[in-house]
């Protein structure tokens, strides 16, 4: 009877008769909002185009959020790792690709080269843990977009 029993679970299971639903997992309160992937001007490598080239971060939530060990990647494995940082809430920050100094607003990765495809590419955002945040892709159009 057993046998039988369970073997009726499995086939319902299967049927998606009686099957529970997984519970949807729940939107990070830090977002990407915007990446400018396509730098204005062409592409020097000045410090001046690479921070032209950036990824905007929205804390969609009112209370302060603390970034430590959040990374931000793209396809290719380029990965920024945020230090010691609040982001308040309803706040934004953009995360530069070029040098220069850190405040409230901006954050600046210290690369020479650029990391964002202009042809295509994806930002993703993780947490700590290594579980994914956020994410938002483009292909060839345009300079940015809006995630």
């Amino acid at each position: 009877m057993r046998k039988l029993l369970a073997a009726g679970v499995t086939a319902a299971a299967v049927a998606g008769i009686g099957a529970v639903a997984a519970p949807a997992q729940a939107a990070s309160a830090v977002q990407i909002y915007r990446v400018y992937y396509d730098s204005p001007g062409p592409d020097t490598r000045s410090n001046a185009s690479l921070n032209g080239e950036w990824v905007q971060l929205y804390n969609t939530g009112r209370t302060a959020r603390q970034l430590k060990g959040y990374k931000l990647k793209d396809r290719t494995g380029y990965t920024y790792t945020f230090g010691s940082f609040v982001l308040g809430g309803k706040k934004t920050v953009k995360v530069r690709t070029g040098k220069g100094r850190n405040t409230s607003a901006n954050r600046y990765w210290g690369r020479g080269s650029y990391v964002w495809n202009n042809t295509g590419d994806t930002a993703y955002l993780r947490y700590p843990n290594g579980r994914a945040a956020d994410s938002c892709s483009w292909g060839s159009q345009g300079d940015s977009k809006y995630c």
